[in-house]
């Protein structure tokens, strides 16, 4: 009976194993592309936490029945979970991912975090300031940055700095992409004192004269932004040389191929209103086989992280400590 009750435990692992790696291919193409580097187990377990941040997205969103209502639930069981107490009642998603959790050590803080980002989302956005757009991309994917550093195999303090740029410069990527389609959603990342605060139905009616002052202007303002992205970029990339050798690679292919896409909309001369610039095989080929270069920092010494590019997160729990202890006691 034990026996057969393992080889269905484990039939049932690699049902679920595979589902979340589907699930990683069809919504996140650039980073099922860099799991390729990494091995079975560690891609596996990084599908994991892209399928349930995916599903928490999704409820927020509202494309899942009871979005916002399990959405709520899974806030406060996170929050037990943070404090040490019980659950009762769990939610499927909380549930499927919880092995991992307790496997790879993955703290519980910046799911809490990414969870303020994705309540932020309601309604039209419009945010004000750089430190606001900044503060976003935290919650939103440098959360993700510090939740993949233990599912990499890494729980150095001194990297989560580094991981927390590698995600805000790639979430300020996203917004560079999608100027277009967030605003038909409703929504304005570009920080109001970069466009003379014109609103998401503004930008839409600018994209129907690409030559006008406030298109051109929207125009400006990404070009702004993905010069700020690339100051994270150059951040998080070296902070690469704390993660194990092959999750270094995976990062640095994942970073290169996120890059490429703000390269992509230069050399379409930052023609936002045509739409998504999405990179295609060859472009990301391209890009994995320039990641090595990075490799040749891991025999100098580690990098120490230069201040300054966190300045809108310390209202964060731990103040300037942030993002250490902190978000590492959350979890533990």
């Amino acid at each position: 009976m034990g026996r057969h009750a393992t080889k269905i435990q484990r039939t049932e692992a690699a049902a679920a194993d595979a589902q979340a790696l589907n699930v990683l291919a069809r919504g996140g193409r650039s980073f099922f592309w860099a799991s390729h580097f990494l091995g079975r187990k560690t891609a596996y377990n990084a599908a994991h936490l892209y399928q349930f941040c995916r599903t928490l997205d999704d409820l927020a969103d509202g494309d899942i029945a009871d979005g916002p209502a399990r959405l709520a639930a899974i806030q406060t069981q996170l929050e037990r979970l943070a404090d040490g107490k019980a659950i009762a009642e769990i939610d499927p998603a909380l549930a499927a991912f919880l092995p991992v959790m307790k496997a790879c050590h993955v703290p519980i803080m910046p799911f809490l975090h990414l969870l303020e980002g994705l309540l932020f989302d309601q309604g039209e956005v419009a945010i004000a300031s750089e430190d606001g757009l900044i503060k976003y991309a935290y919650q939103v994917a440098g959360t993700v940055g510090l939740l993949m550093c233990p599912i990499l195999g890494c729980q150095n303090r001194h990297a989560f700095c580094f991981a927390v740029d590698m995600g805000i410069a790639m979430q300020l990527t996203n917004i560079a992409r999608d100027v277009l389609e967030d605003a038909k959603m409703g929504r304005r990342y570009l920080p109001a004192q970069w466009t003379g605060n014109l609103g998401p139905q503004d930008i839409c009616e600018a994209a129907r004269d690409p030559q006008g002052a406030e298109a051109l202007a929207i125009k400006t303002a990404i070009d702004r932004l993905l010069h700020l992205a690339n100051r994270y970029y150059e951040s998080g990339q070296r902070g690469l040389v704390y993660l194990p050798f092959r999750a270094h690679i995976a990062i640095a292919v994942a970073a290169n191929v996120y890059r490429e896409i703000g390269q992509k909309l230069r050399r379409r001369q930052l023609d936002w209103t045509r739409g998504r610039a999405v990179t295609n095989g060859a472009e990301k080929t391209l890009a994995s086989l320039t990641a090595s270069a990075s490799l040749a920092a891991r025999v100098r010494q580690k990098p120490a992280y230069q201040e300054g590019l966190q300045s809108a997160l310390f209202d964060y729990p731990g103040g300037q400590n942030y993002p250490g202890d902190t978000i590492i006691r959350g979890g533990r």
